[in-house]
C-alpha cells in the first residue's frame, strides 16, 4: 500500500472514530427544581427561612450526584436556591433567561455530566417537556417540593423520575 493511501486510510479511521463524539456531549442526568419558599410578594423576593432550609436540603440530596453545572434564572429566590449546592460543589451558578427556554436546553444538552436547573412554577413544566421529559400536573403556587430527575438513556431517550424535597408542600398526594 502506498504512503498516500495509508495516510488516507488512517485519516478516514480517525474521523470515523471521532464522529460519534458530539453525541457524547450530553448530560447524563438533568435535575430541575422550583425555587424554595419566597418572602412576601415583591418584585424580586428573597427566600424565607423555610426556603433557605429547602435550598440546603436540595444541596444535601444532590451533593453526591456529580453535578457539573448549575443554572438559575436571574431572580434572587432561584439563585439563593442554587447557591448552597454551588458552594458545596465549588461551582458557579450560571444564569439563564426564562423567556428563552430553548436556548437553555441547547446549552445544557451540549454539556457532560449531571446538571441542575432552578426555575419557577410556570417555567419548569415547559423545560421538562423541551428536555424530552414528562412534567405531570401543573405546579401549584404553594408547591415547592417537586424535584425532577431526567435520566438520559444511551439512545437519548429520557426517563422522568419525580422526587420530593423535604419538607413536602403543595396539594395532598
Amino acid at each position: 500500500m502506498h504512503l498516500s493511501a495509508r495516510l488516507l486510510l488512517a485519516a478516514s479511521l480517525t474521523l470515523a472514530t471521532l464522529a460519534p463524539l458530539p453525541a457524547l456531549a450530553e448530560p447524563s442526568v438533568i435535575y430541575l427544581v422550583r425555587h424554595g419558599e419566597k418572602a412576601a410578594d415583591s418584585k424580586d423576593p428573597d427566600l424565607t427561612e423555610q426556603g433557605k432550609a429547602r435550598a440546603q436540603n436540595i444541596a444535601t440530596i444532590l451533593q453526591k450526584t456529580g453535578i457539573t453545572s448549575i443554572y438559575s434564572s436571574t431572580t434572587n429566590r432561584t439563585k439563593q436556591t442554587a447557591q448552597p449546592l454551588a458552594a458545596r460543589s465549588g461551582l458557579e451558578v450560571q444564569t439563564y433567561d426564562p423567556s428563552a427556554p430553548k436556548a437553555l436546553v441547547e446549552k445544557v444538552k451540549s454539556q457532560n455530566g449531571a446538571v441542575l436547573v432552578v426555575g419557577h412554577s410556570n417555567t419548569l413544566p415547559e423545560l421538562v417537556r423541551l428536555f424530552g421529559g414528562t412534567p405531570g400536573a401543573d405546579i401549584s403556587d404553594n408547591e415547592y417540593d417537586r424535584l425532577y430527575q431526567l435520566i438520559v438513556g444511551p439512545n437519548g431517550a429520557i426517563t422522568t423520575v419525580l422526587l420530593t424535597s423535604i419538607p413536602a408542600t403543595g396539594p395532598a398526594k
